[in-house]
């Protein structure tokens, strides 16, 4: 149907990677727990036109351009690797600050410094979009369900990327959901609040220097 070879598998594969943690539900977490609902939906949008950039790349075969060049793959991998990091050292920097203002029982919130969310669309976008390795798992991925017999590929693709970008949606809505919920416990209790913030900051490095170690 619509030249994909096994829809079943490609269902299956599709909800466990979707749902194995990344830098991109963890930031939508973040802004949905420090922002509400709203942003964390513009957190989304930003997301899903990250992915929809790299669905169209693969689909028109420029991010094989990363097999084929190794310089260009290092460049764009320590780019993103950096980013990533520096995301994660400013939200510890902020969740330390959170926590110091906890423990001496300063008022002013401490949520919002703990990730920069002033432009949730614009940076979500920039999360999916330095990532090369989603770029060649995109191409590695999606190639194995489309039937090279089929007249009509583009309408392969569109349908291949309208499947995960549909679980992908699902998936970040309850996210968003689960962080707007957990925003009244963090007004609370600001050390909870500084320390989730100083885990997704850890995690943010952790996956920037995955990246920066990731290889062809």
């Amino acid at each position: 149907m619509f030249g994909i070879t096994d829809l079943t598998t490609y269902i299956l594969g599709t909800i466990f990677i979707i749902l194995l943690p990344g830098p991109n539900s963890m930031y939508v977490l973040s802004v949905a727990a420090q922002r509400g609902v709203r942003a964390g939906f513009a957190g989304a949008g930003g997301v899903f036109t990250g992915d929809l950039i790299l669905m169209t790349l693969a689909a028109t075969g420029a991010a094989g351009l990363l097999q084929t060049n190794p310089a260009l793959f290092a460049i764009v991998k320590y780019l993103g690797g950096g980013y990533l990091a520096w995301i994660g050292l400013n939200m510890l920097k902020g969740a330390w600050q959170g926590w110091r203002n906890a423990r001496h029982g300063t008022a002013t919130p401490v949520a919002a410094q703990q990730v920069d969310a002033s432009s949730p669309f614009r940076k979500a976008m920039l999360i999916s979009l330095m990532n090369p390795k989603a770029i060649l798992f995109f191409v590695s991925f999606f190639v194995q369900f489309v039937d090279p017999a089929y007249a009509y590929p583009a309408l392969t693709f569109a349908v291949l990327g309208a499947i995960v970008q549909c679980f992908s949606l699902l998936y970040l809505t309850v996210v968003i959901l689960a962080g707007n919920h957990l925003a009244a416990a963090f007004r609370r209790r600001r050390r909870l609040s500084a320390a989730m913030g100083g885990s997704v900051g850890a995690m943010f490095i952790g996956f920037g220097a995955k990246l920066a170690a990731a290889s062809l």
